[in-house]
């Protein structure tokens, strides 16, 4: 075969990541039920996220809405996979929903992730995301909202 009847195969990049991949979650609640927006969720959802690291995982900013929440996360160990983390986040407030008399089922099934391939893809995000209960009518300023935050800056890195 001549160079010329060959055609040119493109090939594909190894993709590799210098920091930890960094994803856009949302995972909307069973039937849209408003149950998120309360302080225990809040802290059920901060306590996970601040261990989260233990298990390769880094939660940056989020919003609890209250029938669904966002968050940026950083996935930084390649045995864990997003789905299992949103998994064991679900669990962990479910137990919180249970303790405040709360009845299954709490969570859809499926959440919708977005890989954020630059910061500017993030910070359309989060400008978009902070608006949201300022868009529900729940505040007239998104920083009066008590359920968002940040756990970990966007800079975050595992140590080892």
């Amino acid at each position: 075969m001549t160079a010329e009847n060959h055609k040119a195969r493109l090939r594909r990049l190894e993709l590799v990541f210098l920091y930890a991949p960094r994803y856009f979650i949302t995972a909307c609640t069973h039937s849209r039920r408003h149950i998120l927006a309360n302080a225990s969720v809040h802290e059920s959802f901060v306590r996970f996220s601040l261990q989260a690291p233990e298990h390769g995982a880094w939660v940056g900013a989020y919003v609890l809405m209250p029938d669904h929440f966002h968050a940026f996360v950083a996935i930084d160990d390649q045995e864990l996979s997003l789905s299992v983390w949103v998994k064991s986040l679900k669990n962990s407030i479910s137990k919180t929903l249970r303790q405040n008399g709360i009845g299954a089922p709490h969570w859809q099934k499926a959440f919708f992730d977005h890989l954020l391939r630059s910061a500017e893809s993030s910070t359309e995000k989060w400008y978009y995301v902070r608006e949201n209960p300022v868009r529900a009518g729940l505040v007239s300023r998104w920083e009066d909202w008590p359920f968002r935050g940040e756990v970990f800056p966007p800079e975050y890195r595992s140590e080892h």
